[in-house]
């Protein structure tokens, strides 16, 4: 008999996803999104994401079981993101992770959102390689990390951002060249028209004496914002900004990433994350590693953004290797560190519930 069929479940923002893995496989799984509802603000809202949570959540834990021809009742294991990411939203889908693992008297293991997005890959290329360097980059995190087994060891940080992430200065760079929110997308789509030669954006963090694997896009945003402002009372060449900002990101995330690489001699890269949608971040991976002996591993894009096949990929693991599910009152936290594929925190001054 294999191992139990895992539901994992996704709410920190403002996707619902539901995922079913075993084996490392993936059964099937579905989204909703409510970043149309967002859009007019230019940013997720969290009163409207976690609302959104709520009407969701049934739907999309019924159209995952249908698309995997499952009834509730096949589940063995229920795993939910429990930080980080916005509170309200978070709550949403433990409390209907707890329901369902509740009624069906299974375990329930809480899950770190990022380990999620680095598991994402397994489900398309098979288990990571230990140990490989994973290249983060989303909306709210830019994160270079050295993995080896990631539902039993440590994850070790190699550099993060140290202010705006690569997503975040997407997203702020589109509203100022009048693109639309989502950001990302909309710049990679304008890019494919421009010159990404044409505006000599920074490169930031780059020199011999910068830590060499931290990340900061401020001042990038910065220099694009002023860049625009310098177009003042003439056309705005949208696209050329657009192809020179992208070109900016990935060069710094794919530099730094194949350094690491070199440096820790590490054969297999694995870029994963929203922005790992980016078609420039792709390519110029794929290039650079290509240059560099080393494996490059991307998922497909239908597994970059947030989804609950990721969370269940995690589950899945946790499974697997004997992990410990989580107590009965475990909790939040939406600005947890990434340090264990598990995150199983409590409430403020509460102890470990007994099983």
């Amino acid at each position: 008999m294999g191992s139990p069929i895992v539901l994992g479940i996704e709410s920190s923002c403002d996707e619902t996803g539901v995922g079913l893995v075993r084996d490392g496989k993936l059964l099937g799984h579905a989204v909703a999104s409510s970043i149309d509802e967002h859009a007019r603000f230019g940013g997720v809202v969290p009163e409207i994401a976690a609302r959104a949570h709520v009407h969701a959540f049934n739907p999309v834990v019924r159209q995952a079981l249908d698309e995997a021809g499952l009834r509730l009742s096949d589940i063995g294991a229920v795993a939910v993101t429990t930080g980080p990411g916005l509170s309200g939203a978070l709550q949403v889908g433990l409390a209907g992770a707890k329901g369902i693992a509740y009624a069906l008297d299974v375990p329930v293991y809480g899950v770190h959102h990022l380990a999620g997005h680095v598991a994402a890959d397994t489900l398309e290329h098979g288990p990571l390689p230990d140990p490989c360097m994973v290249l983060i980059v989303s909306g709210g995190h830019t994160s270079l990390l050295l993995v080896r087994d990631l539902a039993r060891d440590p994850i070790v940080h190699l550099g993060d951002t140290l202010d705006d992430a690569a997503g975040e200065c997407f997203d702020k760079v589109a509203r100022v060249l009048g693109l639309p929110y989502p950001g990302g997308p909309a710049i990679d789509r304008a890019a494919r028209d421009g010159d990404p030669r044409s505006v000599a954006f920074p490169r930031p963090l780059t020199g011999p004496r910068d830590d060499p694997y931290a990340f900061s896009f401020s001042g990038l945003k910065t220099a694009a914002a002023r860049w625009a402002e310098g177009h003042a009372g003439r056309e705005l060449p949208v696209a050329d900004g657009a192809a020179s900002l992208q070109e900016a990101i990935a060069d710094v995330l794919t530099r730094k990433a194949v350094a690491a690489c070199a440096e820790y001699g590490v054969g297999t890269l694995v870029v994963v994350g929203g922005v790992a949608a980016n078609s420039r971040v792709r390519s110029l991976a794929e290039e650079r590693c290509r240059a560099a002996g080393v494996t490059l591993r991307v998922p497909p894009l239908r597994l970059c953004t947030d989804n609950g096949a990721m969370i269940a990929a995690v589950g899945d693991l946790l499974v697997r290797a004997g992990a410990e599910p989580a107590p009965l009152n475990m909790s939040i936290d939406p600005s947890a560190p990434l340090e264990y594929a598990a995150l199983h925190p409590l409430a403020a001054g509460e102890a470990v519930a007994v099983r």
